[in-house]
């Protein structure tokens, strides 16, 4: 068992994405999923990846009042980050089409932060980066994209995992799995840690 002091433990994922799901279960960790409405908004003084550190806790303390004793609680924030603006989940076809286009041909900077909470240990929190170069995008392939693949729960309207990271991303630097939505080598040091 790669993390034996969880055996006893219930792990709780509190994420409404099933990437985030697929990559803690790809650590060989079957966890709980809560999902819970939480308010996202930042203020304006919290900057590029910052963003994804400041919704991550907030994340983590909504679910504070569920914890108990041997609760491991996993939350994370992914946002992609272009000049000074952060493009979060697009609201609908237009703007998403309208982030696609403002990506395309450059290279913008996907933060995600990762949270694990317990009681007793209370929360450690820590944001991966990654570089991401697109290729340029035709407005074909973005419009069938968005009627497609519909991308409106994805952070910068793309998910690195389909087809516009197939077509679309030219290099990356930093882990692909921070631009899928979680930082699996972070997640693993935290988890590794926990006593």
């Amino acid at each position: 068992m790669l993390y034996p002091q969880l055996t006893s433990k219930r792990i709780i994922l509190a994420s409404k994405s099933p990437r985030r799901l697929e990559l803690v279960r790809g650590l060989e960790i079957e966890p709980e999923v809560v999902i819970r409405d939480v308010d996202e908004s930042y203020p304006p003084s919290v900057k590029g990846p910052e963003v994804a550190r400041f919704v991550t806790l907030a994340k983590a303390g909504a679910f504070g009042d569920i914890l108990k004793e041997d609760d491991v609680l996993i939350t994370g924030d992914t946002v992609v980050l272009l000049d000074e603006d952060v493009l979060e989940k697009p609201s609908d076809r237009d703007e998403a089409i309208t982030m696609l286009k403002r990506l395309s041909g450059r290279t913008h900077t996907v933060a995600s932060g990762i949270a694990v909470t317990t009681l007793n240990g209370g929360t450690k929190c820590m944001v991966d980066t990654c570089e991401v170069e697109f290729n340029e995008l035709s407005e074909e392939i973005i419009e069938h994209y968005i009627d497609r693949y519909k991308p409106f729960d994805k952070a910068g309207s793309y998910g690195v995992q389909d087809l516009i990271g197939y077509v679309g991303v030219k290099t990356l630097k930093g882990s692909f799995y921070t631009v899928m939505g979680l930082p699996v080598h972070l997640l693993h040091q935290m988890l590794s840690e926990l006593k």
